[in-house]
């Protein structure tokens, strides 16, 4: 089958049938995230228009707006690959921000064109980010090659004790392999790889981190830490923490040092879990934080929801953990104008809509990408 025809059979049908993908590709996707992320779409964007093509790729659009999509297929006509970017159609970006306020919990959005805010919602509320801190950790990295201290070609060596889990690969990495700082700061950015993100931030230390963010974020954490914190077996150390000032936060973190990473199965549960040890930022903070950064060729090896078609550069980061979903990206378009798109969405009481606040955030991008003033 042409892609065209399974991907609008993937769209239109009312069940979705496993035998449609590779075995691989369920193997990292499964069955059940497919169905979810397609009837999400479904649900936000409307009726199903039809299928046109976008250079290699395609758009997939619906009655209330459309899907870039990229799509693989084996010799049999399976799917190997399928990447959705989702757009809902706006007129304006006070219909973005009216979209933005009616989700649960706490939201704060921000539109910056070159230096002027066209769109804001809660711009100076600092919430948990995710793993959109790791710009902090770029940016103070970037500051130390610029002194000198540092140079991106420097080698590190991987330590079980770095080890950290999974977002990335490096976890799965034998002890004593080598590792150049672009490396890690490129696995960083485009996979959000955790141990590379923890090696990163014990080479660069993390007060120099710390003195470029705020008290809520001192002591610094690395993920390892986080994941310790809010471990099952850890409970009694995660209230001393919350009840401790910093001096006292900066020993437990110590002695949390001396134990063992916790199981990833600890972690698959949905419910949001101690949301108060975090990251946190506002929206005028990390559009900062990624215009120090955005010049970097490793900020566009993952464009996140924006086509690099659109733009004449993308750059991204976003971040996620069960009720904290935050999108941060800078683009420079093909008229000279650059604009910061910063959205973040926090709920203590359930799981983020990822598809929806994806949906809302992709009709941004595509509104400004077709901005023509």
């Amino acid at each position: 089958m042409a892609p065209e025809a399974v991907l609008e059979k993937l769209f239109t049908s009312e069940d979705i049938k496993a035998e449609w993908f590779a075995s691989d590709f369920l193997a990292q996707v499964p069955i059940t995230q497919i169905e979810s992320i397609v009837n999400d779409i479904k649900k936000e964007l409307g009726s199903y228009q039809g299928i046109e093509e976008d250079g290699s790729d395609f758009v997939v659009n619906f009655s209330q707006g459309s899907v870039g999509t990229q799509i693989t297929l084996n010799s049999d006509g399976q799917i190997i690959g399928l990447l959705l970017k989702p757009g809902l159609n706006i007129s304006s970006l006070s219909d973005a921000i009216a979209e933005f306020e009616k989700l649960p919990g706490k939201v704060s959005f921000i539109v910056k064109e070159n230096s002027e805010v066209i769109a804001e919602l809660n711009g100076k509320t600092s919430l948990a980010v995710g793993s959109a801190f790791k710009l902090a950790v770029l940016k103070t990295l970037k500051q130390q090659i610029a002194s000198g201290q540092k140079s991106w070609s420097d080698t590190v060596t991987l330590e079980n004790q770095d080890k950290s889990l999974p977002s990335g690969i490096l976890q799965t990495w034998p002890e004593d392999s080598q590792l150049t700082l672009q490396t890690l700061a490129s696995l960083m950015i485009s996979i959000s790889d955790n141990t590379a993100t923890d090696i990163l931030i014990k080479q660069v230390g993390k007060e120099s981190i710390e003195s470029i963010s705020s008290e809520n974020n001192i002591p610094f954490l690395t993920t390892r830490e986080l994941y310790g914190l809010k471990a099952d077996s850890n409970r009694k150390l995660l209230q001393r923490y919350r009840e401790s000032d910093i001096k006292q936060r900066r020993e437990i973190l110590v002695e949390l040092a001396n134990q063992p990473l916790p199981e990833v199965n600890e972690f698959i549960d949905t419910n949001p879990n101690a949301l108060d040890i975090e990251w946190f930022y506002n929206a005028e903070e990390l559009c900062e934080l990624i215009e120090e950064v955005a010049d970097l060729p490793l900020m566009s090896i993952n464009p996140g929801i924006a086509n690099p078609k659109d733009w004449e550069r993308v750059a991204f980061k976003g971040g996620s953990e069960p009720g904290v979903l935050n999108i941060t990206t800078w683009l420079m378009g093909k008229n000279g104008k650059q604009y910061c798109v910063i959205a973040t969405w926090n709920n203590n009481e359930a799981t983020v809509d990822e598809g929806k606040f994806a949906a809302f955030y992709g009709g941004v991008i595509s509104f400004l990408a077709n901005k023509k003033v």
